[in-house]
């Protein structure tokens, strides 16, 4: 297989790890895109053999610095997401429209073969978020200036690396009491990390363009049932409390002033909607690569580290009073 040249935004993530893994062990090479190379390139350089990835630190925005990335380019692979705006230049119209906007003009003027977009499940639904509304501005952008990219949207993305079943495994073992919002109704179709680079992966191998496709996991779990199969993995009892939606509006006021908000007045609107297949795209089963990878049994192999007594935990059945 002839060395192919990927130039990836938001390497240093779980997905991007991942996938650096996967691609170089493929014969790829692989040029990362960091904004700050002291603080992530000692991850990212140790996912994959020496003479197989580049760091380049750059401001995503600084067109002329990244435009000379593109030049030897033969796939693009955009990453870049955030769920929360930290402030005006970390905004989601920022980063989830502007940028995809100024990579798909790029990948057209140097001819770039692939396009690749994540984007995120449930997003035509919930047409009064900002998260939303921004990602399918962006989706528009990338369709108006580059026809034959594709775009990934994923349900909840989880592994041992992401902010998803840690930082709820986290609070779990910490409040003795953990509010459910919408009575814990909202569903979700849970993919797994690999799951999903390897359908990025089958995306390039198969030269697969034009399309979006929604990728999720096996399996269709609601928001209490997630809490519920951690708190068994953990074993541990807490009580789940359904939150009025007066009160739960209150507390994301209160939240999104942290640092690191648990939770924002945004995404509880997102938690409306479900985050599952819409029946409207195609789905990663109808492109030949199905999820493999089931909920319970891939956060099993980590939650150890949410347990009393850790990795050495002897009674996985022993329950909290």
């Amino acid at each position: 297989m002839k060395e192919k040249n990927c130039l990836i935004f938001g390497g240093s993530g779980q997905i991007g790890r991942n996938l650096i893994r996967k691609l170089t062990k493929n014969n790829f090479k692989v040029t990362v895109v960091t904004r700050n190379i002291h603080q992530k390139s000692y991850i990212i350089k140790t996912q994959a053999n020496a003479g197989y990835i580049d760091i380049v630190e750059a401001n995503i925005f600084e067109e002329n610095k990244i435009r000379n990335l593109f030049k030897n380019t033969d796939i693009c692979i955009n990453l870049i997401g955030i769920l929360f705006e930290k402030n005006k230049g970390n905004s989601f119209k920022n980063i989830h429209s502007l940028f995809p906007s100024i990579l798909s003009k790029l990948c057209k003027e140097y001819n770039v073969r692939q396009f690749i977009h994540i984007s995120s499940l449930g997003i035509h639904e919930a047409t009064d978020s900002n998260y939303a509304i921004s990602k399918l501005e962006g989706e528009s952008n990338i369709q108006k200036n580059f026809p034959i990219a594709t775009i990934l949207r994923p349900s909840i993305v989880y592994s041992i690396d992401d902010n998803f079943t840690t930082n709820f495994m986290t609070l779990l073992k910490r409040l003795p009491v953990f509010p459910l919002y919408y009575k814990g109704e909202t569903k979700f179709m849970p993919i797994h990390c690999s799951d999903l680079t390897d359908i990025i992966y089958h995306v390039i191998s198969n030269n697969i363009n034009s399309k979006i496709i929604e990728c999720v996991g096996p399996e269709e779990i609601s928001f209490r049932k997630i809490l519920e199969n951690l708190l068994d993995l953990m074993g541990k009892r807490r009580l789940l409390f359904p939150l009025p939606l007066g009160v739960a509006s209150i507390s994301a006021k209160i939240l999104q002033l942290f640092p690191q908000p648990l939770l924002t007045e945004d995404q509880l609107k997102l938690l409306k909607y479900d985050n599952i297949l819409s029946g409207k795209y195609k789905s990663n089963f109808d492109i030949g690569v199905p999820s493999k990878r089931y909920f319970n049994e891939e956060v099993k192999k980590y939650c150890y580290m949410w347990k009393d007594g850790g990795e050495f935990s002897t009674d996985k059945y022993k329950f909290e009073k």
